[in-house]
């Protein structure tokens, strides 16, 4: 190189970037990776505990029963998982019309108000008496509509 072309301050390797390997937003591997496909390493565990799975499950009640408490957790969970809902019981009045819905809801709010249920238990029944709300009020308007078409 000259020294003409060299410009101060400027580091010689000015040519433009060279492509690269990949280009950006090209996959290498199109296809993606093949179904069925397993990580190694749980392939690998997996071979580890291979016939294993009765001694281990033994010696996780043995340490549940000795005071383990990650353990007894761990049994715990198996035998009992956490419960999501429970069964709401309370006294509610039956729904036949649109009417009928303001002194469910009424019955809701008093339950709620003496602790028989939590605010989410009841916004949870809510939602049933508004949806089943809906369908009377659907019903209701469909048979209007028939009496109408009937009398023109």
């Amino acid at each position: 190189m000259s020294d003409e072309t060299l410009v101060e301050g400027q580091p010689e390797n000015t040519d433009p970037k060279q492509d690269t390997r990949f280009q950006r937003g090209q996959s290498g591997n199109p296809s993606g990776k093949p179904k069925g496909t397993r990580n190694r390493a749980t392939l690998a565990l997996e071979s580890l505990l291979d016939g294993q799975a009765e001694a281990l499950t033994q010696k996780a009640i043995e340490l549940a029963l000795g005071g383990d408490m990650t353990a007894l957790r761990l049994c715990l969970d198996r035998i009992l998982p956490p419960r999501k809902d429970r069964p709401v019981a309370f006294e509610m009045p039956a729904i036949e019309n649109a009417a009928d819905a303001k002194m469910a809801s009424a019955a809701l709010l008093a339950a709620v108000a003496a602790g028989s249920l939590t605010p989410s238990e009841a916004a949870e029944v809510g939602k049933l008496v508004d949806a089943y709300l809906k369908a009377i009020e659907v019903t209701e308007v469909l048979t209007r509509l028939e009496k109408l078409e009937q009398k023109l």
